[in-house]
């Protein structure tokens, strides 16, 4: 197709991805007050253990109006992210190899879950952090929480977590493409041990150790995991490579 044609198409796309996101975010504020709610409880759980005023504060007159927005739009790109996905990896199809396809498919199918795992892996850590940096403000103090900035920082912790834990897919991904070698990989083991527990140890300071390994462990389990399956693909990749010199030899 010429570019003008493949402009038209673009933007079809990017109409139907729109379209989706939109009917997710007039979905997303009916359930914004929900999430909202769930948003406040570890500060509510806060300021019962700790036996001090904290509280979500409004400052402005319309912050509140704007926090249930942009919930709401958060969740319409979560719930309608299988169709802007998808309208993106339509219009990217057409121009790969088979090889290519392939590659991205397996990345794609894997990246998405993962990344979801993780936000839920981050939002079960969010009272821990809540906690955490609480304990930093003086006794007898009061904590007002910017709705709009705890919004914020929920998000970000929760999309940190959530690339953490699809970091394993670009390690096998980097390995597909000859970059980075199973062996390396494993051999780095103990690097990436100690960097996952300091992280879960960070993101999860609670008396107990239980909320720490929940996290370490399937981050631990997914480096070994990667590990793996470059190990496998190096191999079979040594393997091609030697009965293809053998049969040029022979020949």
């Amino acid at each position: 197709m010429s570019l003008g044609q493949h402009l038209i198409v673009l933007r079809k796309r990017l109409v139907r991805a729109a379209i989706a996101i939109l009917a997710g975010s007039v979905a997303g504020y009916f359930l914004s007050s929900y999430v909202i709610g769930a948003m406040q409880a570890p500060i509510d759980a806060l300021a019962k253990q700790q036996h001090r005023l904290a509280s979500l504060n409004y400052q402005g007159v319309t912050d509140a109006f704007d926090l249930k927005i942009q919930v709401a739009v958060t969740i319409g790109v979560v719930i309608s992210s299988p169709i802007w996905l998808y309208q993106i990896w339509a219009f990217f199809v057409p121009g790969l190899t088979k090889k290519e396809l392939r590659y991205s498919l397996g990345f794609f199918l894997s990246s998405v879950p993962l990344f979801l795992g993780g936000c839920a892996a981050g939002w079960f850590v969010v009272p821990h952090i809540v906690e955490l940096l609480a304990s930093f403000a003086v006794n007898g103090s009061v904590l007002f929480y910017q709705a709009s900035d705890y919004f914020d920082f929920i998000l970000k912790l929760m999309l940190a977590v959530g690339i953490a834990f699809v970091l394993p897919v670009f390690l096998v991904l980097l390995n597909f493409v000859g970059i980075l070698s199973g062996h390396r990989i494993l051999t780095s083991w103990r690097v990436a041990v100690l960097l996952i527990v300091v992280f879960s140890a960070i993101a999860t300071p609670s008396a107990d150790l239980v909320s720490m390994f929940l996290l370490a462990i399937p981050m631990l389990i997914l480096y070994f995991v990667a590990a793996l399956i470059a190990t496998v693909h190096d191999r079979r990749a040594k393997r091609t490579a030697d009965e293809f010199l053998r049969s040029e030899f022979a020949v």
